[in-house]
Parts: structure tokens; C-alpha cells; sequence
């Protein structure tokens, strides 16, 4: 069974569309990454999905539970993560969390708050302050708030934006374990390493579903072809190469520029009559997911405009 399965959400705020008729399904114990830019309706759609807002068309079941008639029953079963840090400061990481419990009804509630500080490695800083944390405690705080009530489904909204590149993998390695132990996730982010470490992906932009399947599977889908551009003056080459016929996209990464465009042919073409006249070298390149992700935004249509 699928943990989630939704048909053709609708959500429209005045004579907006946010998010326009997007289908997803995610397996039990996958974990998604969903993708898309700032004001995709990514935020939105998982505001649906765990009853927090009630879609104007469509349908679909999240746990098994109508996610128009039984919200409630969804709610209890979901952990949801949101974008801002939304505990008590001055509140102590376990006073927190026992304020947690006593919401859920956890009983007793030391017991529950102590495996919790246990399982997520907060037991030695129990009795610190929310607000001193840094912002990858601050994270693990969160986390812990969604998973103490033991929840078959995690919603993260963008989990870890603001925290360091350390913080963030240990974060990454907690969500595994917890998938590993039959938990689904479905996680927004922007971060492209974040998304190779998903087992599918999901790419919504202004409201549409652009894209779903395995990081393979979407950049090959997407039928680009990537170049590598290297030599002297490479800001002269990548002004020189702006607008010309099979460039799509000129990027600088390091001491090379990536050079992408969807037509293989003219692509290559017009790199090859450059490099005829200029002492630059050019060679195939791997189209990443982030090549993808530019394109997909610069071929979409703002729904807010």
C-alpha cells in the first residue's frame, strides 16, 4: 500500500492557482524528495496532504485516511516538520518535548521524553534553553518533536535550510535510519545532494508536476547534453556564447564552464566553430540534477504573475 496516493490537487487562494491538479504517490518507507522553486505551491501541497488545508478539487489517501473526511485521523499519524523553528525559546529542550507529549496524550510523559532525548541524541542537553540552541540543534529538537509520537509518515518542509554542511548529513543519516525502520518521508528541499540522497524525487514548479522518478530517471528524461568548457578567459567565452544557437545554459563551476542546451547537434556545433578560433578545449560533461532544476524554472511560467 502506498502511505501516500493523491489525484489532482486543487488548491486556489482568491483568483490564484497555488497548486494546479498535482498527482504523487509515495510508497511505504520511501523517502521523496520534493523539489521546486521558492513559491512552487511545494509548501502547499503538504499542507494538503497531512489536513492542515482542505484541497478545492481533488483527492486522495494519505495512511489509508480520506484526506478530505478524516484530516483528523491524518494528523494523529503524521509527523510535520515546518520551515521556521516553531518551539518554545525559553523553554528547555525537555520542556519542550513534555509539552509535545502531553498534546499527543504520550503517557507517562518523563518516559516518553527521555527515550526521545535518547534516541536523538539530546539526553546531555536536556536542560538547555530552545532559544541558546545552534541551528542544527535547533533541527534535532524538531525532529524529535515529530517522531516521539511514533508517526507512520514524516512531512519536512525544508528541514535544513540555514544549517551547516556537517549538521545537515547527520541529518540526513538520522532520516535513514529512520526509513530503515519502516517510517515514509516526503522532504522539500533545494538542496541538489540532498535530493540524490532521496529514493525518488518530485519536481512541482509554479504549481505543476513537472517531473517524479529516481534522480537517473529525471536527467535522463530531461534530454540535456552537458559540455565542458576550459582554457584562458573563460568570462570573455561565456559572454561570446550567450544566446547562440543550442545554448540554453552557461555556467562557470571552478576553472571550467558547464555549457548545456537540449539539441545535441547545435550544441556541439556551435561549441566546435569557438574552440576552432580560440585556445579553449572541450569535452563531454555529466548533466547533474541541478543543470535539470534550471531548466525546468526557466521553462515554467510564474502562476503569481
Amino acid at each position: 500500500m502506498n502511505a501516500i496516493e493523491v489525484t489532482n490537487l486543487v488548491k486556489r487562494f482568491g483568483d490564484k492557482t497555488v497548486v494546479d491538479h498535482v498527482s504523487m504517490s509515495v510508497a511505504e518507507g520511501e523517502i521523496v524528495g520534493f523539489l521546486g522553486p521558492n513559491g512552487s505551491g511545494k509548501t502547499t501541497t503538504i499542507r494538503m496532504m497531512c489536513g492542515l488545508l482542505t484541497p478545492d478539487e481533488g483527492e486522495g489517501r494519505v495512511l489509508g485516511y480520506d484526506l478530505r473526511t478524516q484530516g483528523l485521523m491524518i494528523k494523529r499519524e503524521v509527523g510535520y516538520m515546518t520551515q521556521k523553528f516553531s518551539f518554545y525559546e525559553d523553554l528547555t529542550i525537555a520542556e519542550n518535548l513534555a509539552f509535545v507529549a502531553r498534546l499527543y496524550g504520550l503517557k507517562p510523559v518523563a518516559r516518553n521524553v527521555g527515550d526521545t532525548l535518547e534516541e536523538l541524541g539530546l539526553a546531555s542537553r536536556r536542560n538547555q534553553l530552545a532559544g541558546t540552541l545552534s541551528g542544527g540543534w535547533k533541527q534535532r529538537l524538531a525532529l524529535a518533536a515529530c517522531i516521539m509520537h511514533h508517526p507512520r509518515l514524516l512531512l519536512l518542509d525544508e528541514p535544513t535550510a540555514g544549517v551547516d554542511p556537517k549538521a545537515r548529513r547527520e541529518f540526513w543519516d538520522e532520516i535513514h535510519r529512520l526509513a530503515r525502520g519502516g517510517l515514509t518521508v516526503l522532504v522539500s528541499t533545494h538542496y541538489m545532494d540532498e535530493a540524490e540522497r532521496c529514493h525518488r524525487i518530485a519536481y512541482i514548479s509554479y504549481g505543476r508536476m513537472l517531473a517524479t522518478g529516481t534522480v537517473a530517471d529525471v536527467v535522463r528524461e530531461a534530454g540535456l547534453t552537458t559540455f565542458l568548457v576550459s582554457g584562458p578567459n573563460l568570462h570573455e567565452v561565456a559572454a561570446a556564447l550567450e544566446g547562440q544557437a543550442g545554448v540554453e545554459q552557461v555556467a562557470p563551476f571552478g576553472s571550467t564552464l558547464h555549457v548545456v542546451g537540449s539539441d545535441a547537434a547545435k550544441l556541439e556545433e556551435t561549441l566546435t566553430a569557438l574552440a576552432a578560433g580560440r585556445d579553449i578545449r572541450v569535452e563531454p560533461g555529466e548533466t547533474s540534477l541541478e543543470d535539470v532544476f534550471i531548466q525546468f524554472m526557466a521553462n515554467s511560467k510564474d502562476n503569481m504573475r
